[in-house]
């Protein structure tokens, strides 16, 4: 619409203005109004949550060494584009695939079943004997919260870069998980000679390898070591390659699982006979009696505490775990006191292999023939006999629970 142009109405209009611009409005535009509400509006405000820290370039070695996809932002992703990465990515795929279909589907279905109120009371695992076999113990006790590991297996270090650049790694990587991927166990000496060829210096990069592909997050790494009274420090990367004899050297991983339960594992480098035992003044075993009731796995661990010289790493697990679930090369069976232990036997026991047939043990054969108490089926292979109707597992629960 056009307006006149009559200057008859300018007048009119002038005052028309005037009063649209009256004392009301002047009150509105006092400032007493205004710094009184300020200080209100400012205290109201939400205190910001504390910042998160940035966990992605822990993980993201992860999940580069098991031949997963790194973060968008991550300086890593320029190796990814090698030839040889993606080649290895692509068959790392195909045997987990392989690996999780023909025994993490298995082990996880039959431990749902038989190991469902162990699990409920397990929140502290005790692993002897266990290299870097994280893979095995979180697939049987994926609810626990803290996972301990003890092996020869210097410590390592998160790998450097020079390191991940490296074409002979993905080879490496490959020839160490090939024996644990296909029978379970890990070839210790073969294993070492792999990893060493491109400074891969010990248990750390395999355990991030298998925190990733068992779908945790890695959000830190802490080098550690044990005080001769078996207390837990903080230590620095030199300590950890070139330990002294009487130091045990460890590292602290701290994951979080896909529903967000948080986890702490941690490996010791230690030698557990009785003797080297004696040199770091029981170290080890005094720390993971600070632990509380323990839930005890043993596999693959060559028969030693089978020996009169690991005596004292048996003894602690007799005395300290209210569970022991172990194959036949764990605690022999004539050191558990049959009064305290009740027992579930699974699977096949005929005998050991050839390179352990001095390990034979009657009183299971024993217990395996028992018509009256037939043992459990196990629908897959671990230990040494790792063939699936080769294997066993024996579940022994302690009657009287340890005390605190």
């Amino acid at each position: 619409m056009r307006f006149p142009t009559s200057q008859s109405l300018f007048p009119a209009l002038l005052t028309l203005l005037a009063g649209c611009s009256g004392p009301d409005d002047t009150k509105t535009k006092q400032p007493v109004a205004t710094s009184a509400t300020a200080p209100d509006t400012v205290a109201a405000l939400p205190t910001p949550a504390p910042a998160v820290p940035d966990t992605s370039a822990t993980h993201n070695v992860a999940a580069y060494l098991a031949g997963q996809r790194v973060s968008r932002d991550s300086n890593l992703q320029s190796l990814e584009n090698q030839p040889a990465w993606q080649a290895y990515a692509t068959d790392a795929d195909k045997s987990w695939e392989k690996y999780h279909a023909t025994r993490t589907t298995k082990i996880e279905a039959w431990a749902a079943r038989e190991l469902d109120s162990v699990r409920a009371v397990s929140p502290t695992i005790f692993y002897p004997f266990s290299g870097p076999d994280f893979l095995n113990v979180t697939t049987m006790f994926p609810a626990s919260q803290t996972y301990v590991l003890l092996g020869l297996e210097p410590v390592g270090t998160v790998p450097a870069r020079a390191t991940l650049e490296d074409p002979k790694l993905f080879a490496a990587l490959k020839e160490s998980l090939w024996s644990v991927l296909s029978f379970s166990f890990f070839r210790t000496n073969s294993m070492a000679v792999n990893l060493k060829s491109v400074e891969l210096d010990g248990a750390l990069p395999l355990m991030m390898l298998f925190a990733a592909r068992t779908n945790h997050q890695v959000e830190a790494v802490r080098y550690v070591q044990l005080t001769p009274e078996g207390q837990l420090t903080e230590a620095d990367s030199a300590t950890i390659r070139k330990p002294g004899p009487k130091t045990v050297p460890g590292v602290e991983m701290k994951l979080r699982t896909q529903n967000g339960q948080p986890k702490t594992v941690l490996y010791f480098s230690v030698d557990i006979s009785d003797w080297k035992l004696g040199q770091t003044q029981d170290a080890a075993l005094k720390y993971v009696r600070t632990l509380g009731p323990l839930t005890t796995y043993v596999k693959s661990a060559t028969y030693l505490m089978h020996k009169a010289y690991f005596s004292k790493v048996r003894n602690l697990v007799l005395e300290r775990s209210n569970y022991v679930l172990q194959d036949d090369s764990g605690i022999a069976m004539k050191y558990f006191p049959a009064a305290d232990w009740q027992f579930t036997y699974y699977g096949t026991y005929k005998r050991p292999i050839n390179l352990f047939a001095k390990q034979y043990q009657p009183e299971l054969t024993a217990a395996y023939t028992d018509k009256a108490h037939p043992p459990r089926p196990l629908p897959f292979g671990t230990g040494y006999n790792w063939r699936e109707n080769d294997s066993n597992l024996l579940l022994a629960r302690r009657a009287q629970p340890v005390a605190q």
